[in-house]
């Protein structure tokens, strides 16, 4: 690999973060760019965790129409407490919001979670443990993990089938890798990274031919 190689890379990467700006999703990549772990609070993580669960194997625009009703049968995840103690009227409105029992069982599970240990030990355990205890939660796969732990701040990067495939049109092992390389030519955050990627990717069907140096 010679020197040049990542400074094509990083060129192809802010054409990319142009486009994604230019038709109009600055505020995205702005929300990913201040997000912290440490202002982590219970109902942000209540609500990404639900965000996550809810679409593992859809796609985002689905979620995107349906996620408000969600949130307004989980209490607008004001706490983990209201959401348990009111477990039959949240899962009944819920339901009607989105018809998959499963899911919504999976929330309530991460609720349980946080209503058992406190939050502030849940923190604990994300900042310890990070994907891995994560990936103890219903839904919460290899990817799906990683998806949540960007999500709430944490330096990862979520392989989803868009980043893999501009991996290794990239000549990287990993999106990882690919990541790091850019953000070493750029500076910008791994997750800002992975979010121009995967947004270019769902805007434009010949992303690939960007990113094949």
């Amino acid at each position: 690999m010679t020197e040049t190689f990542p400074i094509k890379l990083a060129s192809a990467y802010l054409t990319a973060k142009e486009k994604v700006i230019e038709l109009g999703f600055a505020p995205e990549i702005d929300w990913q760019h201040n997000l912290s772990f440490k202002d982590l609070t219970e109902t942000l993580f209540l609500g990404e965790a639900a965000w996550v669960i809810l679409s593992s194997g859809m796609r985002e625009t689905v979620i995107r129409a349906k996620f408000p009703a969600v949130s307004g049968a989980f209490c607008g995840w004001e706490s983990a407490r209201m959401i348990v103690t009111r477990k039959a009227k949240c899962r009944q409105k819920a339901l009607c919001a989105f018809a998959h029992a499963g899911k919504i069982e999976s929330i309530f599970q991460v609720a349980e979670e946080v209503h058992q240990k406190g939050f502030s030990e849940v923190k604990r355990l994300l900042a310890v443990y990070g994907v891995e205890y994560i990936h103890r939660f219903p839904y919460m796969g290899p990817a799906t993990s990683l998806h949540l732990a960007k999500n709430i701040g944490l330096p990862v990067v979520k392989p989803d089938r868009h980043l893999l495939r501009v991996t290794r049109v990239a000549g990287y092992n990993t999106p990882e890798d690919m990541c790091n390389a850019i953000a070493g030519v750029i500076g910008d955050k791994i997750s800002v990274i992975d979010l121009v990627i995967w947004r270019y990717a769902t805007l434009n069907r010949n992303y690939l031919s960007l990113f094949s140096i």
